[in-house]
């Protein structure tokens, strides 16, 4: 690979803006020079941005993708290639793609079913193809409400080279759904569940849970060991909950609900991940607690697009105008998920890490995306 300079650029660097320009050689970032010069042969980017390629630690856009409409089964190759590219197209360059072990199968409801392990093979054959434009990583989310999870996480090895591993307990009147109420809203909406039918079904998770969730979070924690993966925790409510989550040896919460969890958090030692669309939209859709208002009290660390792949880029520019200091909002989406799961060749822009790079155009408070670049080579 040639070498490349990208000149005349606000280079985004752990702490401050430099006006200057970038010399990647081999995939690297090789120098970071200041000034306005743009050398010939090297790219003018006219006084954009220059961020570091956005890291993504739990999106579940890759099952749009996979299934469209309802029942909708929709081929995974292609599926897997267009979530890619998607992502490349909105400044993602790096992605652990979040898929559900352990589910229901005595319903007999197909959207339960079993798919991780063969979903997983499909996502690391199309990698070692060279058929994705940006790094993929697997993140296991272990419905510890479920008939299957042991099962599940058994056919998964260290050598998958699984990233996280998150205890999802989704049992309702409890963690997300504590709020019964708002839990039949989301059902009627995403499943058209009758009164009756919900009902039913809430009694049956909670036996379920009653059953086997202690024995289920057990063995997530020691599979999570097993694969070498960093293990996070998920809609944490209360304090006791943060208490639990740091005795099993969690490094970040995912979504907690509430702000006595999320400063349970801060305690603890554990990084604080809140969604990019609760961000921008003010609050979130489940009525937990707002990611702004977390912001503001110096308890968040970590954005995640969670369904949105574009609030990313959107969230860590308006952190960094909500707190005055464009370093530390891109910091939310690039170097603090980068450390939280020990990726240290990547997440800032320094000589010696990854050229995972990405050109922003500001407009107001918007950014546009002008270019994205994955080991020094531009995929979109």
């Amino acid at each position: 690979m040639s070498d490349q300079i990208l000149a005349n650029a606000r280079i985004v660097l752990a702490d401050t803006v430099l006006q200057g320009s970038l010399l990647l050689r081999d995939g690297q970032i090789a120098a970071i020079d200041s000034g306005t010069t743009v050398p010939k042969g090297a790219e003018d980017m006219a006084g954009d941005l220059l961020l570091p390629g956005l890291i993504e630690l739990h999106t579940d856009n890759l099952e749009r993708h996979i299934e469209p409409r309802p029942k909708v089964d929709w081929p995974h190759a292609a599926a897997i290639i267009a979530h890619d590219a998607e992502l490349a197209s909105v400044g993602i360059t790096t992605v652990f793609d979040a898929l559900r072990v352990g589910s229901l199968v005595s319903n007999g409801k197909p959207n339960y079913g079993e798919y991780a392990r063969a979903l997983a093979d499909e996502i690391l054959g199309l990698r070692e193809e060279g058929a994705l434009r940006i790094s993929h990583f697997l993140h296991l989310r272990a419905e510890v409400c479920s008939e299957t999870l042991i099962a599940e996480l058994a056919k998964f090895g260290a050598e998958d080279g699984v990233g996280i591993v998150s205890l999802m307990d989704h049992t309702p009147g409890q963690r997300q759904f504590r709020d019964t109420s708002q839990y039949r809203n989301y059902l009627r909406g995403k499943r058209g569940m009758s009164d009756a039918e919900f009902e039913a079904h809430v009694a049956s998770q909670q036996a379920l849970s009653a059953l086997v969730g202690a024995a289920h979070e057990a063995a997530a924690v020691r599979e999570a060991a097993r694969f070498g993966a960093v293990l996070a925790s998920h809609d944490d409510t209360t304090a006791c909950h943060v208490a639990q989550s740091a005795r099993h040896g969690a490094r970040v919460a995912e979504f907690p609900t509430t702000h006595e969890a999320a400063l349970a958090c801060r305690d603890k030692g554990i990084a604080v991940m809140m969604g990019g669309p609760n961000l921008i939209r003010g609050g979130s859709h489940s009525g937990n607690v707002a990611a702004q208002a977390l912001a503001e009290a110096e308890l968040l660390d970590i954005v995640s697009s969670d369904y949105v792949p574009s609030s990313l880029l959107a969230a860590a520019l308006m952190l960094g105008d909500l707190w005055g200091d464009v370093a530390r909002g891109v910091a939310t989406v690039t170097r603090a998920p980068a450390q939280a799961v020990g990726l240290t060749d990547r997440g800032q822009i320094a000589p010696g890490l990854r050229a995972d790079l990405i050109r922003v155009a500001r407009f107001g408070a918007a950014g546009s995306l002008r270019g994205t670049w994955v080991a020094g080579r531009r995929v979109a």
